[in-house]
């Protein structure tokens, strides 16, 4: 699958899960519930332990699921992530030596930018997707006040939305939204199984109405 295709899947999916986790024996089991859930994308951040080991698994595991790496602030995280088959690559900050690397290996770059500035260099530099961070302490308002004049740039919103603030993010024109901790929770039971699965189909079925 090449970098096109794979922006292609992005624009039309609009919904990247991030997983952060503090325990690498973790990672396995939320990936497994998210994905039966009807998640098809998903990154694993590189500040979770082992996290190129558990994107190598899930990418045999799970073959029609986009897997990614999270938080590649620098080259030799994206190498490393590349390495391990991470198919599109997710920054915090505004690093165009990360949208080399990813080129490279023909994936697509979703890259963090906050600023007016940022969001002009990282789209400058070749970056397939401007992820405006952190989208819920600048709110909906400031994203609008960026899209209006950088309408050219596909712009995502990740940051602590939900699902009441979902639907507000894509109405204002974002080409897609990031969810963490809504969604990626460790669950020790069936109950927090099925709670998982709940909210998960709820994030698929808001996010289907701006399709």
């Amino acid at each position: 699958m090449n970098r096109e295709t794979i922006v292609e899947i992005v624009e039309q999916e609009k919904l990247v899960v991030v997983i952060r986790l503090q325990h690498q024996n973790e990672v396995a089991g939320v990936i497994k519930n998210l994905v039966e859930s009807g998640i098809k994308i998903l990154e694993v951040t590189s500040n979770t332990p082992g996290f190129a080991e558990e994107i190598s698994k899930a990418r045999e595991l799970y073959p029609n699921v986009l897997i990614g790496a999270g938080t590649v602030i620098n080259s030799k995280i994206a190498e490393v992530a590349s390495n391990a088959g991470a198919q599109f690559l997710v920054t915090p900050n505004t690093n165009a030596e990360v949208i080399e690397v990813a080129h490279n290996n023909d994936i697509p770059v979703l890259m963090g930018a906050m600023t007016p500035t940022e969001v002009c260099n990282a789209a400058e530099a070749g970056a397939d997707f401007v992820k405006l961070f952190p989208a819920d302490i600048m709110g909906v308002d400031y994203f609008k006040s960026i899209k209006a004049p950088l309408n050219h740039v596909k712009l995502l919103a990740v940051g602590g939305i939900d699902l009441d603030t979902v639907g507000d993010w894509l109405a204002a024109g974002a080409a897609g939204i990031g969810i963490g901790g809504a969604l990626t929770k460790s669950v020790t039971s069936k109950a927090e199984l099925e709670a998982v699965k709940k909210r998960a189909t709820q994030f698929i079925a808001e996010v289907k109405k701006y399709e």
